[in-house]
């Protein structure tokens, strides 16, 4: 077959780093080589080969190319190019179009991207754009396991997607570390804004990314009943596992994003109760200020006929009652616990 290069990245992959990669496979599994993308359809002739394109944010000429080289839908070629597109299943005769939401955590940031996946009973394409890890581990696991491989691209499609759902659940888990580390000064008094602004941004990315994995239950689902032009029965074992896997971030998602909500109403509700404290005792205060101020003021007035301002225990007895009043007040507060 004289289309296949030797081991070395074929001259295409070279020229355009938007190639990552491109490979034919025999029927049985096993890896014929890197190819150039002007040999894909040459390929695609002989009758025991697959092919397996992975691309990275590619413009407009190389899509058509591609469109060219698998016969490719025009709307779905539309659709690769323009990116931000919602997750979807689409089918275009005897192809399948997928878009796959994809996250990944930066520096405490989480980022999207999306990939967009061309399954033929040939060819898988594999398009990245924005945040994304590479497919190369997921393309290793499967020439690992060649018998399975032998069942066509199907089986590489279902690397991809077990490779994309098993990277969300870590996210899952830094953000619940994460709200382990948050929870002192959760629980504290004092009123901190930067952590209810960073539980806040936390519940939106979880919100996001919840909006991002939904959908991908459905499209999992349709693989597992449908398209058995495409999906061969041995592999829907495999494809009700990303299933399971799925259905386990989307419940993962739900349980942080209740924690979170929690987090906030409780230490809303701490500083609510520490204001509430710090109110009661400045009122304990200002009752017992307000009883010597009122009995002093009543002597303040200056009027004439006053008979006990000339008394010789006017001046003690007042000290006296003020004293009483000002404890009695005290007391009272101290047994209700304002103080």
């Amino acid at each position: 077959m004289n289309l296949i290069t030797p081991s070395a990245p074929a001259p295409s992959a070279i020229g355009q780093p938007m190639v990552v990669n491109c490979i034919a496979y025999r029927n049985d599994g096993s890896r014929i080589g890197d190819m150039d993308l002007d040999a894909i359809s040459d390929a695609l002739k002989e009758p025991d080969t697959f092919v397996w394109v992975g691309l990275h944010e590619p413009d407009e000429a190389l899509l058509l190319k591609l469109q060219q080289e698998f016969g490719l839908h025009d709307l779905a070629i539309e659709d690769a190019h323009a990116a931000h597109q919602r997750t979807k299943l689409e089918t275009y005769g005897d192809s399948l179009f997928l878009v796959v939401q994809t996250a990944q955590l930066i520096e405490g940031h989480l980022e999207f991207g999306e990939t967009h996946l061309f399954l033929g009973p040939r060819y898988l394409v594999s398009i990245r754009h924005g945040a994304s890890l590479s497919y190369a581990p997921a393309r290793r696991t499967c020439e690992h396991t060649p018998t399975l491989l032998a069942l066509g691209p199907s089986y590489a499609l279902y690397g991809v997607l077990d490779f994309i759902v098993d990277n969300l659940l870590p996210i899952v888990r830094d953000f619940r570390e994460e709200l382990q580390q948050l929870e002192q000064d959760i629980f504290s008094d004092t009123f901190k804004r930067s952590t209810v602004r960073r539980l806040y941004d936390m519940q939106r990315d979880l919100m996001t990314l919840r909006l991002a994995v939904a959908p991908l239950q459905d499209i999992i689902s349709q693989l597992v009943r449908l398209h058995p032009n495409l999906i061969p029965d041995e592999l829907r074992a495999y494809f009700r596992d990303v299933y399971d896997h799925v259905f386990r971030v989307n419940e993962s998602i739900s349980a942080m994003r209740e924690m979170l909500t929690a987090a906030i109403n409780v230490n809303l509700s701490l500083v609510t109760f520490g204001q509430n404290e710090v109110m009661k005792k400045l009122a304990g205060w200002a009752a017992m200020l307000a009883a010597p101020t009122l009995l002093t003021s009543w002597y303040g007035m200056n009027f004439t006929h006053m008979p006990e301002l000339s008394q010789p225990w006017a001046y003690p007895a007042i000290i006296v009652i003020v004293a009483s009043v000002v404890g009695g007040i005290f007391l009272l507060l101290k047994r209700a616990k304002w103080l």
